[in-house]
């Protein structure tokens, strides 16, 4: 990012199989070509599928990724367990981190910090600044507010202690109306959050995938786009061609509103992600 220029980045889940690690493989290969300034790895809410996302870091690295940025989270680990992850990932390389608080358990609706652990992302981002200062750190940001934040203006307050801890940049939620993002970082420079804030977007492949998640992180769908996709009946490649028109409308307007780059949510598929209309917007961010 700190050429200036726009980057490409992509969001896998580790493999939870032999199948899943396959699956990862054949993806990470076909979106090699697409030539991503990074890949990051994220948790899932089981707590214990730190060794997964190693072995998903390794074999991106393995396969030619310049960039390997794994996910940190608090949940369900202590003091200690945090430390030697921090280590464990040091000790092999990795200067990028995302550093999350993570979700409840699947079942639960509470989160509940470990007994000798941390509760909150912005105590994650001190302890790694601590120990290893070298390490740049990246901090998630939602735009259409956090689905446990009290109000806004506790969501961007809590924000800015994680870019105070050390926090070098910021990854947003996806969202699927551009002036969500748009008055969300207006609100951000408002309250002195200078780090660069990369979109985060989730190409549409389907109206009920796009309703799914949305109604998980409270992302509200745009009447324009629900229209599009309902027009295309039950014909499931029209529908995936309105999803993936929407997005690259998005990415075209966020850079030229000078985004710092795209996060893509892909859920372990580069289907959408190679559309050649999508891969012809991306590779043309640059100036």
């Amino acid at each position: 990012m700190s050429s200036g220029q726009p980057v490409l980045s992509y969001e896998f889940f580790p493999p939870k199989s032999g199948d899943g690690l396959d699956g990862l493989k054949r993806v990470a290969g076909e979106l090699k070509a697409t030539s991503p300034d990074f890949v990051s790895v994220t948790h899932s809410p089981d707590h214990h599928d730190h060794d997964r996302i190693m072995v998903a870091c390794e074999y991106l690295r393995e396969e030619g990724f310049a960039t390997v940025v794994p996910h940190i989270t608090c949940a369900g680990a202590s003091r200690d367990d945090l430390t030697a992850q921090i280590d464990k990932y040091y000790d092999k390389g990795y200067r990028n981190v995302v550093c999350l608080r993570g979700d409840p358990p699947r079942g639960e609706t509470q989160f509940r910090k470990h007994p000798d652990g941390l509760a909150h992302a912005n105590e994650l981002i001190l302890l790694i600044k601590k120990r290893h200062p070298d390490i740049c750190c990246g901090a998630a940001g939602y735009p259409e507010v956090h689905k446990e934040a009290l109000t806004p203006e506790s969501d961007l307050l809590y924000l800015k202690s994680k870019v105070e801890a050390g926090a070098s940049f910021i990854i947003t939620q996806l969202f699927y109306d551009n002036r969500v993002y748009i008055n969300f970082e207006k609100k951000c420079r408002e309250w002195g959050i200078r780090a660069p804030i990369i979109p985060g977007l989730m190409p549409p492949v389907s109206l009920k995938q796009i309703q799914a998640a949305a109604s998980l992180c409270k992302a509200s769908l745009p009447p324009p786009l629900v229209s599009e996709m309902l027009s295309a009946g039950n014909d499931s490649d029209k529908e995936e061609s309105a999803g993936i028109e929407w997005t690259v409308r998005q990415i075209r307007g966020l850079l030229s509103r000078d985004a710092p780059g795209i996060h893509m949510y892909i859920s372990n598929h580069s289907r959408p992600a190679l559309a050649p209309a999508l891969t012809e917007c991306l590779a043309n961010r640059k100036v």
